[in-house]
């Protein structure tokens, strides 16, 4: 077990699946002497074994991750005893993937392209019990989540219906994703189905365009 030797010292736990930028958010967090990375996990998978035995204050969490992604473990994160605080660091600067992950039980919501600093303010006060969600995307959660006309197809899918729409616009087929997400085959054709109705497509093609048009990837 890692011990929180000082008291102002806030552990984080960096979970992505992109070496070079754990990396890079590591040598960030390593600059700053109140902050201290005491884990790190390259899936979801591995993010949740890694915080039953590792202590931390926030876990900065990337949504897009193979097996079990970001949306799908902030739930399983929040049920743990003394859960820490969920800091998502996205590629996604779309303001309803951040409602999607606030509603599910994320502390903040951070885009990649963030300015350093802010992301070392933002740690520090989803730390301390507040909540941040990037100044850019603030704005836009304002005028754009409330407003139903204004909404986007896909922010009428469930989470899991979000879940497979996401691993088929990667790229995985349904057995694939039935395998991650420990469900049958049948099951996954059906969401298939019904996200494919929801957002008016009729073929992976017009998925992966949308997605791409929508910054989902």
């Amino acid at each position: 077990m890692i011990l929180n030797l000082e008291k102002n010292v806030i552990r984080v736990l960096v979970a992505e699946d992109h070496t070079i930028v754990r990396e890079g958010i590591k040598q960030l967090i390593g600059l700053a002497k109140d902050l201290l990375v005491v884990g790190e996990a390259s899936n979801g998978e591995q993010l949740l074994d890694t915080l039953r035995h590792v202590p931390c204050e926030v876990v900065l969490l990337d949504i897009s991750m193979p097996g079990v992604n970001g949306l799908e473990a902030i739930p399983r994160i929040r049920a743990l005893n003394n859960p820490p605080a969920i800091l998502v660091l996205s590629m996604h600067d779309e303001a309803q993937m951040a409602a999607r992950a606030l509603k599910v039980g994320a502390a903040g919501y951070a885009t990649k392209d963030s300015d350093p600093a802010l992301l070392l303010t933002a740690i520090r006060k989803v730390a301390a019990g507040g909540r941040y969600i990037d100044p850019d995307l603030a704005d836009r959660m304002v005028f754009e989540v409330g407003l139903t006309d204004s909404r986007p197809l896909h922010s009428l899918l469930s989470e899991r219906e979000f879940s497979v729409f996401e691993r088929l616009a990667q790229g995985a087929n349904v057995n694939d994703i039935a395998q991650q997400l420990a469900l049958s085959s049948k099951t996954i054709s059906t969401h298939k189905a019904r996200l494919m109705q929801k957002l008016n497509i009729t073929s992976l093609a017009e998925l992966v365009k949308y997605a791409m048009e929508h910054k989902l990837l």
